[in-house]
């Protein structure tokens, strides 16, 4: 979308932003910004960036129109300034936030969002976990949250040791995306690949291509590597469209000859936190508790 005069007439129309006190410096995806801190009007085009403040307990006045997560459901109220993949910079101007932010699909909006606002950048990429607990820090130290932050982190870490620990002599792991019929693996730093690194179990297929779309596969392709667990993403069940659903897909002769299928070893992730909001902190403890009691119920 293009920002035209009157969008920008809109934006000097609203009142002027109000001067902080104290600047801070913060790490985002395109290396250091100085901002002042404390904002109080916050616009957020990023799921993971909302998770994660949502868990600090920072609430956003502007969103994107479809949370399409239920824990953020009490956001509604918080005004919509467009999607994911392009801002409405009327409703945008209108609300004249003292900070946007935007990460991952809405990045590319950045200069757009920054013309209206001061702005940052904060999309999570292929380290997500290392970037997801940067970008915790980040948003501690400009909310003025940096104990709450340092907690949340230390809680986090807390979960890794722990899955880590229970990972020890479980064999091997696929990840793997379903899209209806479609099925994509994917490996140590792929999109999904970060699962490996958070629980600790080495990939039952070497060689697999660091891919955005990840590598297709074929059943075949499950049995030839039979992974001792098969961690399964929905992304149809993510977005909410129709069609076969992963259960249903991987409901095959040969997928249940693997030591994954034998021995109930078969975690559906929480498809919208690993799709939508993959980096995000509440989406990031709630899959690792899925790991967490999938390896405790084996015990």
């Amino acid at each position: 979308m293009r920002i035209t005069a009157a969008v920008l007439a809109l934006a000097a129309s609203v009142a002027p932003i109000a001067t902080w006190a104290q600047e801070v410096t913060i790490e985002t995806a395109r290396g250091p910004v100085t901002l002042e801190a404390n904002p109080e009007s916050v616009a957020v085009y990023d799921m993971a960036a909302m998770d994660t403040l949502d868990a600090l307990g920072v609430v956003p006045t502007g969103r994107i129109d479809n949370l399409r997560l239920k824990r953020l459901e009490h956001l509604d109220s918080a005004t919509p300034v467009g999607t994911i993949f392009e801002p409405d910079l009327e409703k945008l101007a209108g609300l004249n936030p003292d900070l946007t932010i935007v990460g991952g699909r809405s990045a590319p909006k950045l200069q757009d969002v920054a013309q209206l606002s001061n702005a940052i950048d904060m999309t999570i990429g292929e380290d997500i976990i290392g970037d997801s607990r940067k970008r915790l820090a980040a948003y501690g130290t400009i909310f003025g949250l940096e104990n709450k932050a340092a907690q949340m982190d230390a809680a986090l870490q807390a979960k890794l040791d722990k899955v880590q620990a229970e990972a020890k002599n479980q064999g091997t792991a696929l990840v793997v995306l379903t899209n209806g019929p479609k099925i994509s693996a994917y490996g140590v730093g792929s999109r999904f690949g970060w699962i490996h690194n958070a629980v600790g179990l080495p990939q039952a297929a070497q060689g697999l291509a660091v891919d955005p779309h990840g590598n297709a596969i074929s059943f075949e392709f499950i049995a030839e590597h039979n992974p001792d667990w098969l961690f399964v993403i929905d992304r149809g069940a993510a977005i909410g469209a129709e069609g076969e659903s992963a259960k249903d897909t991987l409901d095959n002769p040969l997928v249940a000859q693997t030591n994954a299928a034998k021995n109930g070893h078969i975690l559906y992730l929480n498809a919208a936190d690993a799709y939508i909001a993959g980096g995000g902190y509440q989406a990031m403890m709630e899959m690792l508790d899925q790991v967490d009691a999938a390896f405790g119920a084996d015990s």
